[in-house]
């Protein structure tokens, strides 16, 4: 009974800090001191959600990794 506990609470427990880094790395991806309606605040963020996905995508890989 107790290994079925503990597997549930796991199991939330990664869904909710996978939530919070998704959201940190968001937050951080998309402050920037440049005006968003200029061409080049427009290229800025363009990058930061790029340099965000990949972020992500590398998280992901990390935690597929720390299973086995």
């Amino acid at each position: 009974m107790n290994q079925i506990i503990n597997m549930i609470v796991r199991q939330v427990m990664r869904k909710f800090i996978t939530k919070g880094i998704d959201k940190g790395f968001d937050h951080f991806s998309r402050k920037s001191d440049v005006d968003p309606n200029s061409a080049e605040g427009k290229q800025a963020g363009a990058n930061a959600k790029s340099s965000a996905k990949t972020a992500k995508q590398t998280m992901q890989m990390v935690r597929r990794l720390g299973r086995f």
